[in-house]
């Protein structure tokens, strides 16, 4: 199956047990622009991007994770407004979607729920899922917003990172103006 991404097409390969009680997914891209790329090319070519786990309840499960300070990577509120406009979905499952940063997907079999981690060091992160009424893919038609809000989300962060690495010369160059070299301040 191939899965589109913001910088690349990524190949997927489902390996599952008989009763589907164990499924694990190989990924590889043939571009290092895309995300799944660029992780594997920065680990000589093997390693574990993500591991996910099933809930019977998501929404609960994201809640109590929530208070126990997981942090789920920020999706943006226009997958939302698609959400509604392609499955009409109801106003109060919206919500709860929104507000848990979950991601939709229904197929003939059932509906699919998806919760994602913000990365943890190189981009490692975890994924949460359930399954409802036999849903039987993989969420392949939110692999696009996942790693678009994955850039993101990594792109700021390293913006404001820089910064914050930067802070002390700013500081400096308020009181000391001549003492920074401004042309490679932002560089």
């Amino acid at each position: 199956m191939d899965v589109v991404d913001p910088g690349g097409v990524v190949r997927s390969q489902v390996i599952e047990s008989p009763d589907a009680s164990l499924r694990i997914t190989l990924n590889g891209a043939d571009s290092d622009r895309a995300l799944a790329g660029r992780f594997v090319a920065g680990r000589l070519g093997s390693a574990v991007q993500h591991v996910a786990f099933e809930s019977s309840d998501l929404f609960e499960t994201e809640r109590r994770l929530r208070k126990r300070g997981f942090q789920a990577l920020p999706i943006p509120g226009n997958y939302y407004d698609d959400l509604e406009a392609r499955f009409g979905l109801d106003g109060s499952m919206l919500a709860q979607l929104r507000e848990g940063s979950i991601l939709y997907d229904e197929d003939e079999g059932g509906q699919f729920l998806q919760l994602y981690s913000r990365p943890y060091g190189d981009g490692f992160f975890f994924e949460i899922v359930e399954r409802r009424q036999g849903y039987g893919g993989y969420g392949a038609a939110n692999a696009p917003f996942r790693a678009a809000a994955m850039k993101r989300l990594v792109s700021r962060e390293l913006r404001t990172s820089a910064l914050f690495h930067k802070l002390p010369q700013l500081f400096i160059a308020a009181w000391h103006p001549v003492l920074v070299d401004w042309t490679s301040f932002f560089a």
